[in-house]
């Protein structure tokens, strides 16, 4: 889509801050108004639509990207998407081998492991390799409830957390602040790092974990601004 507006602002409404394009609403794809809870996402949507090129790039506006999401996208939806990760955490399944990536992964992911067991009052069970090990029933009932009882912006942004890294555990962690986006990025990416650590350098692969962890951070910098 070409650029069609000169000037984007934001206004307070009685469903929160919206964003004018020439003075003209700001509508998502399933043209409804866009309104967002907190005037420091308004402002950032609103950046977003000002800095635009000639031609729109969905990817250089990830803030509307994620508020349409939250408008548009049923709650059910999204919830159904996100708590599957209670079942099946990526943290969960560890390799048996090198010695090297065992302990890499076990520095990594056991202190998140053991943060959601004090958190949730949960445990989990383990496995080396990928096979399937069916998490405690409690586990996945409180962990789909820490995900039910969020609004529908809080959940647009854990999606993305969630599924780039797959893993919910980690995911609720950025949202609830007990660990930096960096260190949580650094935890979810670990075994594609380790990867291109082992085969060498991949154009394709280092964009697509670049794409990653854009993406990643912008869902934890979205969060920030609903705070």
């Amino acid at each position: 889509m070409k650029r069609f507006w000169t000037d984007s602002s934001v206004v307070e409404g009685e469903n929160g801050f919206g964003v004018m394009l020439d003075g003209r609403p700001l509508k998502t794809p399933a043209r409804v108004a866009l309104a967002v809870p907190t005037r420091a996402l308004a402002d950032a949507i609103a950046a977003e639509w000002a800095a635009a090129g000639e031609t729109i790039d969905p990817r250089a506006m990830p803030m509307t990207g994620l508020a349409n999401a939250a408008v548009d996208r049923a709650d059910e939806q999204l919830v159904a998407g996100i708590t599957r990760y209670a079942e099946s955490d990526h943290l969960c399944y560890r390799a048996p081998d090198p010695a090297p990536l065992v302990d890499r992964q076990a520095e990594a992911w056991d202190p998140l492991l053991g943060w959601a067991r004090r958190r949730f009052d949960v445990d989990f069970a383990t496995c080396n390799g990928i096979i399937h090990v069916a998490q405690p029933s409690e586990t996945v009932r409180k962990l789909s409830h820490a995900v039910t009882s969020l609004e529908r912006f809080h959940l647009a942004a854990l999606s993305p957390l969630v599924t780039i890294g797959g893993s919910l555990v980690a995911g609720l962690a950025v949202l609830e602040k007990a660990i930096p986006v960096e260190e949580a990025w650094t935890a979810v990416s670990l075994d594609e790092r380790w990867q291109l650590e082992q085969w060498g350098s991949d154009a394709e692969a280092e964009a697509m974990l670049a794409a990653k962890r854009d993406d990643f951070f912008a869902a934890a910098a979205f969060l920030d601004l609903l705070s």
